[in-house]
């Protein structure tokens, strides 16, 4: 016991116990409600869904392949494992999800069944479910999942960090155990994008009519409406003029009114050019061409193409890259030394552009023998390949 203790403060870090506080080795909270995010920002908001949709299904759409060395593999347990990570999901539904969830709460559990030595079933834990117990030397002591009134805690080992949980977490300036979400960035835009949206359904469902009020002038001997008249009068409003089944319908009254609009007009208050501003905000909290979320009168990319390569050079390709070294670190160890995982991005037909520019410049290139160029691309070598053109 006494030699793990030294063991572990020789592999902690010198600021590791200054992560340690009053309620150590107590589950912390996350920093914002991950239903609220979800429901707010996702279920409730067109632009969020679609870039979110966008970006995972993007991910989920790319094949991935395992190489020891630099010999690709085509049968590996890992590769089954991959395939089928569990009953219920295949790997494109999978990685959706996985992508999904990180683009929603900021934080990505996945946890390994492992019967023996290596890894069996992969499964997704909903990011609020699961709590981080601090550890003493700067990683966490455990992962605690909550279900239902009940707890299950994953330990995590302290000298090498290795757990059944791999916790992918996107960068957060202000917390050090959890990721932030990209909701955060846009809630005021969201919040607004949302405002808007129920404006124009209240406007809606009231026959297209702004708000106002309905004037009464006094007659020649200074009559004005009694209460009980009043109350027949809003009565009577409700009734003929309230939601859409009565749109357009015509309203006859006596008496000497006349109506004075209490409300600004859609065109006044700018609704309609505030809800694309604020859709381009969301768009690009999220990384997503404006274009792709259906803003008209966005010029920065000249056509549809280009805009979908932008979402993959600049949005795709690095979540793919993050998933691949946390994959990498976490799963490897468990199938020994050697091997990697990557993914295909010659598949992708949005970035067939890039591929064609690349082979242009090599099959220009007078320095290189047949066999380097072919190489460059992706293909085995030939006999008497290795000369100039």
């Amino acid at each position: 016991m006494k030699h793990w203790i030294n063991q572990l403060r020789q592999k902690a870090s010198v600021t590791a116990p200054l992560f340690i506080t009053e309620g150590t080795r107590q589950p912390l909270w996350t920093p914002r409600q991950y239903d609220t995010l979800a429901e707010e920002g996702y279920q409730k908001n067109i632009v969020v869904y679609r870039c979110v949709s966008l970006i995972a299904r993007g991910v989920a759409s790319v094949p991935w392949h395992l190489y020891r060395d630099d010999t690709r593999l085509e049968d590996h347990p890992l590769l089954k494992l991959l395939q089928h990570p569990n009953p219920q999901q295949s790997l494109s539904c999978f990685m959706e999800a996985m992508t999904s969830y990180l683009l929603l709460a900021g934080n990505v559990y996945i946890e390994a069944v492992i019967p023996q030595s290596e890894p069996l079933e992969l499964y997704l834990l909903r990011p609020d479910r699961v709590r981080i117990i601090p550890g003493v030397t700067g990683i966490p002591e455990a992962f605690e999942y909550t279900l239902g009134g009940r707890k299950m805690r994953i330990p995590v080992d302290m000298l090498n960090g290795k757990s059944r949980i791999l916790h992918i977490k996107s960068f957060n300036p202000l917390n050090d155990w959890y990721g932030m979400s990209p909701i955060e960035a846009a809630a005021h835009a969201i919040d607004q994008h949302n405002a808007v949206a129920s404006h124009n359904l209240s406007l809606l469902q009231n026959g297209g009519r702004p708000s106002g009020a309905l004037q009464f002038r006094p007659g020649q001997n200074g009559e004005t409406l009694s209460e009980e008249q009043r109350q027949n009068l809003r009565h009577e409003l409700r009734e003929a003029v309230e939601g859409t089944h009565n749109s357009g319908r015509t309203l006859i009254m006596e008496g000497d009114f006349e109506w004075k609009e209490m409300g600004l007009s859609p065109k006044d208050l700018d609704f309609i050019e505030g809800k694309y501003l604020s859709a381009r905000e969301i768009a690009q909290v999220y990384g997503v061409p404006p274009m792709l979320v259906g803003v008209p009168g966005d010029s920065t990319f000249s056509n549809y193409k280009e805009a979908r390569y932008h979402l993959w050079e600049d949005t795709i390709l690095p979540y793919l890259e993050m998933m691949k070294g946390e994959l990498n670190q976490w799963l490897m160890p468990f199938y020994g030394k050697g091997l990697y995982l990557t993914y295909d991005t010659d598949s992708i037909p949005a970035l067939a552009p890039k591929r064609e520019v690349l082979w242009g410049k090599i099959e220009k290139a007078s320095f290189l023998t047949i066999n380097e160029k072919r190489s460059l691309v992706g293909y085995p070598p030939i006999p008497n390949g290795d000369r100039l053109e």
